[in-house]
């Protein structure tokens, strides 16, 4: 039986310490980066090396979760038979969802963004990398809780795309829903839920992004500042 983790301190392995101004200029210069990330749906058949992913997954495998369980488990898909075979899947549900699965207000408001039922970047696109949370993990055999799992998988998942983009690569999110069969595909074990499915790769020469997508929120409408008096 493996011994009971137990809380042992040490000293701060990693310690970042910037001047005011150099971290204004690394947070300004970081902002120039991400806003550069775009989600496309016209990739190029470029291929991507194995190591590259594997260092994004690696990076999204450090991020922050609920009693460190970091309960997600990421599938990368390169084979041309098993990246049809999900883009099979994914549209018979998206099928479903346009032909009426959908409620009107949420086909509304689609329509700027431009998706339908066909999903061809799922074959195009190099990879496919398939995230799941684990709903609740095993120790010795036994059946152990996992907490705040959606929230940990949401900072996995947000630290690989901006992996990705940092590597150069670009990514669309796609989440066919339900999403069952990509466990059988995927081979994962029923504790384990898939929540999205990231098509990566690079845009094709004459991809395009949705004028809507561009439009984003001000500063003012996504942050509250609450100063106390200097």
């Amino acid at each position: 039986m493996a011994e009971k983790p137990v809380y042992e301190a040490l000293p701060l392995p990693d310690r970042r310490s910037f001047p005011d101004a150099d971290m204004l200029e690394r947070a300004d210069a970081f902002h120039a980066l991400v806003k550069t990330r775009h989600s496309i749906r016209d990739y190029s058949d470029r291929p991507v090396p194995r190591e590259v992913i594997e260092k994004c997954v690696a990076a999204a495998g450090t991020a922050p979760s609920g009693a460190n369980q970091q309960p997600w488990h990421f599938v990368a898909i390169s084979d041309p038979e098993m990246k049809h075979k999900v883009r099979l899947a994914a549209e018979a549900e998206e099928e479903r969802f346009y032909d009426g699965g959908g409620s009107d207000e949420w086909l509304a408001a689609l329509e700027p963004i431009g998706t339908d039922a066909s999903k061809p970047h799922l074959d195009i696109a190099p990879w496919l990398i398939v995230v799941f949370a684990q709903r609740w993990g095993y120790r010795d055999g036994q059946r152990t809780k996992h907490y705040y799992v959606p929230e940990s998988v949401g900072i996995a998942t947000g630290v690989l795309i901006t992996a990705l983009h940092n590597a150069g690569l670009s990514c669309l999110t796609h989440t066919p829903n339900p999403m069952k069969f990509l466990n059988e595909l995927c081979e994962r074990p029923e504790n384990e839920k898939p929540i999205m499915i990231l098509a990566v790769g690079h845009p094709a020469e004459d991809a395009t992004v949705p004028a809507v997508a561009k439009k984003k929120k001000p500063l003012d409408q996504i942050m509250t500042t609450h100063e106390g008096k200097s």
